[in-house]
């Protein structure tokens, strides 16, 4: 019989290994990318390049995507739009997370009856990587980056993904997954009227977090049906760190590179400064003050902030 995600987590501590072994769960270190799709690349490399200022690569994992780094081990993975997707609201394709090993978080997460969707692959800049699905079926990747990788130069608006946000339906069910399986942790909860639409939940190993974007509708998985592709963009979302949102903010006014979509300014329900511009396909890139300057809503901070 299949386990559920939750049955899976409950039984963990009753997972046999071979010679008395316990499934260790290797460290995930950091966000490592998101992943979404582009109906016009050249227009997409503009909005990365010039309005962010991303470093850009080839793509060993897809040849006809385009990675846009912030780091040597961060990046947004651009893909073109499928034909399938033409007519489709989702303008994203997986969220990963960077680990030490991805053999034995592959040989881990088997043991908790969570099955890779194919074996590992190697990248031609040295990283390995393997998928997985989460309880509401988003393509989650975990990957073990190179040893040695690229530099990238610096970029003064930011150098750090400091999370991504992502469409939930059942926190309960995600959580049974993220939580108890992986080890994420409370971050912050808030919404517009004191509800918990936003769930922040932390890496285990680090700083970074992920958002539960909650909906609620009869659906259980994907992008709500009478949700426009622009909402779906502002919940599918990513966000880079920054130390201060007035230099943040005059380095793009000053170099042209606002987005024709945007808002902000403002202090969000969290506390925190933060400023919004959006993708030609309406994904949102969040620019985040890494620490609140006024008392957050609905619920304090119950882990450390990252610093820089």
């Amino acid at each position: 019989m299949k386990l559920t995600y939750a049955a899976a987590a409950s039984l963990a501590v009753m997972v046999a290994l071979p010679a008395g072994a316990a499934a260790v769960r290797p460290p995930l270190t950091s966000v490592s990318h998101l992943a979404i799709y582009a109906a016009d690349m050249a227009a997409a490399d503009q909005f990365f390049t010039h309005n962010l200022g991303a470093a850009k690569r080839s793509d060993p994992e897809d040849a006809q995507g385009v990675r846009y780094y912030f780091n040597p081990i961060q990046f947004v993975e651009v893909l073109p739009l499928p034909a399938k997707e033409g007519e489709s609201k989702n303008r994203m394709d997986h969220m990963a997370y960077n680990t030490t090993d991805v053999k034995a978080l592959k040989r881990y997460l088997a043991a908790h009856d969570i099955k890779a969707t194919g074996g590992i692959h190697d990248g031609s800049d040295g990283s390995a990587w393997f998928d997985v699905k989460d309880p509401e079926g988003n393509v989650v990747q975990f990957v073990q980056p190179p040893k040695d990788p690229k530099p990238v130069a610096d970029n003064p608006l930011s150098d750090h993904i400091i999370h991504f946000g992502f469409i939930v339906h059942d926190p309960d069910k995600e959580n049974a997954f993220y939580r108890t399986v992986l080890g994420f942790r409370p971050y912050w909860w808030g919404g517009m009227h004191d509800k918990a639409q936003w769930i922040s939940q932390q890496l285990p190993d680090s700083t970074d977090w992920v958002e539960y974007m909650v909906v609620s509708g009869p659906q259980k998985e994907g992008i709500p049906a009478d949700m426009s592709q622009a909402d779906a963009g502002v919940l599918d979302h990513f966000a880079l760190g920054v130390g201060n949102m007035e230099k943040t903010v005059t380095l793009l006014t000053g170099g042209d590179r606002i987005s024709e979509k945007n808002d902000g300014p403002k202090i969000g329900r969290d506390g925190k400064w933060q400023y919004n511009m959006y993708t030609p396909d309406g994904t949102r890139t969040e620019f985040m003050e890494f620490h609140a300057v006024t008392k957050p809503c609905c619920s304090p901070f119950t882990a450390s902030d990252p610093e820089k």
